[in-house]
């Protein structure tokens, strides 16, 4: 039986599960980067669980999914298989890439999750054209695109809404707005804050969501994919959220204040889905506990998987990168 937010204790979990396994594989990760078997960029996504698990959630499994490199959720929310990830980060051959892409370059076809796109707003025109190439082929799919409040300020994001609205492309632009881009505030970068006003200036029916409360993101997300895949028109959906961590493990943070750091933190929308879902009997404390047991089971088996992957051999480091067959 469902609830008035059309939850039953079987969805309940699942959610729950999703966002805990996001957060635990991340603080994780975050621990074998400074051990140094994780090398290269991370960039954590802890704090903004709720975004990818509540548009995730309303998608169909040939819908096509575009991210930023802060995409580590967004691949376990659409299924790809936590050790797989975790090997990629290590540079293993057993990887979703094959060790080559790293943190930032996470892809897997099966899934239609297309990346892991490493150039800030570079992936917005991708989104408008594989969304375009969905309506030439009369797919009965839509394109969804996650990218952060920073490629809004980058011309290629004007560049996509207004081309996805002159095409009439079936594609959702998902707007992650945590504030702070790479460590510059948005008061520092926008003229217009609320980015959700950009929408309409390219005729695309745009809204800004809570992005810390599930239910309010599940709510807007099932609204805006149901009226992109009715329509086939764009949609913009900002979602206003905060990363508890830094920027990169790079990153001195040194542009905002501790304070409000810990401020935002009492709204993490894990603890306050749990609580909802306690509250509407939802879960009980027992099955929270075995969800806990459940978590560290699957998190060391990724650990396990990456540990014993296998690196590439020198012989194979020019393959994908130079044609074998060239073009005489």
């Amino acid at each position: 039986m469902k609830n008035k937010n059309n939850l039953d204790p079987e969805k309940a979990e699942k959610l729950l599960f999703q966002m805990l396994l996001m957060r635990k594989f991340e603080e994780k990760s975050a621990e074998l980067y400074t051990k140094e078997k994780i090398r290269g960029f991370l960039h954590l996504y802890i704090g903004e669980e709720a975004v990818a698990t509540g548009i995730i959630q309303a998608l169909k499994p040939e819908d096509y999914i575009l991210a930023t490199y802060r995409e580590h959720a967004h691949a376990l929310a659409r299924g790809v298989d936590a050790g797989v990830i975790m090997a990629e980060m290590y540079g293993k051959q057993e990887g979703c890439s094959r060790g080559r892409g790293g943190s930032m370059h996470l892809f897997d076809k099966e899934k239609n999750f297309f990346g892991g796109n490493a150039i800030v707003s570079g992936h917005l025109p991708l989104a408008t054209g594989m969304a375009l190439a969905s309506k030439k082929l009369k797919r009965d799919n839509i394109t969804v695109c996650f990218f952060g409040e920073g490629a809004a300020a980058e011309g290629e994001f004007h560049e996509a809404l207004n081309l996805a609205s002159l095409w009439k492309v079936p594609v959702l632009f998902v707007c992650e707005n945590n504030l702070y881009a790479m460590g510059t505030a948005l008061r520092y970068t926008h003229a217009v804050q609320e980015i959700e006003k950009k929408g309409p200036a390219y005729g695309i029916e745009s809204k800004a969501v809570d992005g810390m409360d599930l239910l309010k993101l599940m709510e807007a997300a099932n609204k805006a994919v149901e009226q992109v895949r009715s329509s086939g028109e764009p949609y913009l959906l900002v979602c206003n959220t905060y990363r508890f961590r830094a920027h990169s493990m790079f990153d001195a943070e040194l542009y905002r204040d501790k304070t409000e750091v810990e401020k935002w933190k009492k709204r993490d929308p894990i603890p306050k889905f749990r609580k909802y879902l306690l509250k509407e009997n939802l879960i009980s404390e027992a099955k929270v506990q075995e969800l806990e047991k459940r978590l560290n089971t699957e998190i060391q088996k990724a650990v396990d998987l990456a540990e014993a992957g296998t690196w590439e051999a020198k012989e194979e480091l020019t393959r994908f990168v130079y044609s074998e067959n060239p073009v005489s």
